[in-house]
């Protein structure tokens, strides 16, 4: 299979840009995690234009690999190959009726954050140098974590009552956020630590290992339970526009700066 891979951060935007023009025109909920990521890209490669981290040339590697793993993953998927176990029950999802938008988009950065991040970050590192990445590691989740503070401000777009379901669901709400950000920012640095050490015969291993453990997690957010489940059960029937409309809204926001992320 002929995989289409990015050698720059520019490629990278232009192969998301891709995915999401096709997601569209196929109707497709998988270009609803693309545009997020394409917005993550977008900033990543501005800090490095503005020389917002330490170091520019490693954070665009480490940006590369990390897109490339994304890229690799869908394009197995369309073909109908076999990605990695996380990403293909991510993508399966989007085949789905009932996940709501912000499902799609934590399946998604589940399987990114939680398995891709840290093997990319190992990959641009060292067992003796690794630790110098961890003030520029940690403003890649602060982009990812202001973009899912945004991502409900989105959503009350898509469906504007989703604010008053939003309280009365709580605890749910705080959950989700919670496992995005505080679980996965952890989790992908402390699997970048254990997985650089590791001799080269190991880390297969070590990555199919890993992968099951992040597929349990993506089942989770798929089936929350059944006060959880039913909530979004409910959102979901009421949700506004089809799936290329919600693309569509996301870009908007994003081109016209309405808050809708911030960083």
């Amino acid at each position: 299979m002929s995989v289409k891979q990015a050698s720059t951060i520019n490629e990278v935007i232009q192969i998301l840009d891709e995915i999401i023009e096709t997601s569209k025109l196929e109707q497709s909920a998988l270009g609803l995690f693309a545009m997020l990521y394409r917005e993550v890209t977008v900033r990543i490669k501005q800090g490095i234009i503005e020389g917002s981290f330490q170091n520019g040339e490693r954070m665009e590697k480490l940006d590369v690999i990390f897109a490339n793993r994304y890229i690799e993953a869908y394009y197995q998927y369309k073909a109908k190959e076999k990605p990695s176990e996380c990403w293909a029950f991510s993508f399966e999802q989007a085949e789905k009726f009932w996940p709501i938008v912000i499902q799609h988009l934590l399946l998604g950065m589940n399987a990114h954050i939680n398995l891709d991040l840290g093997i990319a970050a190992a990959q641009v590192s060292t067992a003796e140098n690794i630790g110098n990445l961890k003030a520029d590691f940690d403003k890649i989740n602060s982009i990812l974590s202001s973009l899912v503070k945004g991502v409900e401000k989105c959503l009350i777009k898509i469906w504007p009552t989703l604010t008053v379901l939003l309280k009365l669901a709580g605890k749910a709400d705080t959950f989700f956020i919670d496992f995005s950000m505080e679980t996965a920012r952890n989790g992908a640095w402390k699997f970048a630590n254990e997985f650089v050490i590791l001799p080269e015969n190991q880390t297969q291993g070590c990555i199919e290992e890993r992968d099951k453990k992040i597929t349990e997690i993506a089942r989770l957010v798929s089936n929350p339970g059944y006060y959880v489940s039913a909530i979004f059960k409910f959102i979901r029937l009421f949700e506004k526009g089809t799936v290329a409309q919600k693309i569509i809204d996301l870009r908007i926001m994003e081109e016209k700066n309405m808050e809708c992320v911030t960083v």
